[in-house]
C-alpha cells in the first residue's frame, strides 16, 4: 500500500476559520446568555463611552441574532475568505475587516441612534466585491468588478427606498465601497 496518502484536514485559511469560530462561540454564547452577552459586546448601538462600547464597536461583525443569520453570513464568508486570504494575506483582510467593523459601527451610531447593529453581512459584501477586484492591474479595471458593483449598489439602493429596514442595506453598502477602496489600495502595493 505504499504511495497511498493519509487524507487529513487542514486549518486553511486560519483568519477566515478563526472568524467563523468565534462567531459560533458568540452566538451559542448569546443562546445561554439569553442574549445578554451579545448585547453588552456583540451589537452596535449609541451608547456611553465606555470598554464594551469599543469592544461593540469592533465586536457586533461576530454577533448574529439566530442560526439562520450567522449561516446566511458564513456560507459567503467562508467561500470568499481563503480567496481573500491566500491573494492578500491574513493580516491584510484583519485590517479590512476592522475597518468595515468601525466604518459601519460608527455610521450606525450617528444616523440610527435607537438600532442595534450586529452581523457579519457588511464583511460579506466587501468580501465580495474585494473578489471581483483581484484582477485590478494598473491602467485597467476589470468589468467583472464594475459590473458586480453596479449590480450590488444597485439593489442594496432600491431595496433601501422600497423597505424600511436601512440599517442592512446601508452596511452592505458600507462594506461594498471599503471592498473597492481595499481593492485598488491592496492591487495598488503590487
Amino acid at each position: 500500500m505504499a504511495g497511498r496518502k493519509k487524507l487529513q484536514c487542514t486549518y486553511n485559511a486560519p483568519v477566515t476559520l478563526t472568524f467563523a469560530f468565534l462567531s459560533v462561540a458568540v452566538l451559542l454564547m448569546g443562546y445561554f446568555t439569553n442574549g445578554r452577552t451579545t448585547v453588552m459586546f456583540f451589537e452596535v448601538y449609541r451608547s456611553k463611552i465606555t470598554l464594551s462600547w469599543f469592544i461593540r464597536l469592533f465586536g457586533h461583525v461576530l454577533g448574529h441574532s439566530s442560526l439562520s443569520h450567522y449561516a446566511g453570513n458564513m456560507m459567503m464568508f467562508l467561500l470568499l475568505g481563503p480567496i481573500l486570504e491566500e491573494k492578500y494575506g491574513g493580516l491584510n483582510l484583519i485590517e479590512a475587516f476592522a475597518v468595515v467593523a468601525v466604518v459601519s459601527g460608527v455610521f450606525n451610531i450617528i444616523f440610527f441612534p435607537d438600532v442595534a447593529l450586529l452581523g457579519a453581512s457588511g464583511l460579506v459584501f466587501m468580501m465580495i466585491v474585494l473578489v471581483s477586484a483581484s484582477d485590478l492591474r494598473a491602467g485597467e479595471i476589470p468589468i467583472t468588478m464594475i459590473l458586480v458593483i453596479i449590480i450590488y449598489l444597485g439593489s442594496e439602493l432600491l431595496t433601501m427606498i422600497t423597505t424600511h429596514d436601512n440599517i442592512s442595506q446601508l452596511t452592505h453598502i458600507i462594506g461594498g465601497i471599503c471592498g473597492a477602496i481595499f481593492g485598488v489600495l491592496l492591487n495598488g502595493k503590487k
